[in-house]
């Protein structure tokens, strides 16, 4: 598992390790019922602490991504893809309305944004 920590990151690090590693469950580059490395393991390889490596495990935990089984380890669980994709559309919604203010303190008109989001979406080849 490939995990790529930016120190200078306004996200908090125990949230960078959480996102990546939804992202390889939800890809399903890690498959269900796979382990994870220890939290000792992964916390000395990202050269990071043991309660940051906890953390996001536990989080994962908490989301139904990964479970734990005693003196075992962690592995990868059967996601809800329906209460994920959800959390995503909220997810995004939540940043678009941080972006829309901006906007509105900006004095961008709603045809501005609008052709904004057009232009960029295009430039994305989406």
């Amino acid at each position: 598992m490939n995990i790529n920590i930016q120190p200078k990151s306004s996200v908090p690090i125990y949230e960078q390790i959480e996102n990546q590693m939804k992202e390889e469950i939800l890809a399903k580059r890690l498959r269900e019922g796979e382990a994870l490395p220890s939290i000792r393991s992964l916390a000395r390889d990202l050269k990071i602490s043991v309660i940051t490596t906890k953390r996001a495990y536990e989080e994962l935990e908490k989301e139904g991504l990964i479970y734990s089984v005693a003196g075992k380890g962690f592995y990868v669980d059967s996601p809800d893809t329906g209460y994920l994709a959800e959390k995503r559309v909220q997810g995004v919604e939540e940043r678009m309305e941080e972006v829309l203010k901006l906007c509105k303190k900006a004095e961008l008109s709603k045809e501005e944004v609008k052709d904004m989001i057009d232009i960029l979406w295009e430039d994305m080849g989406c």
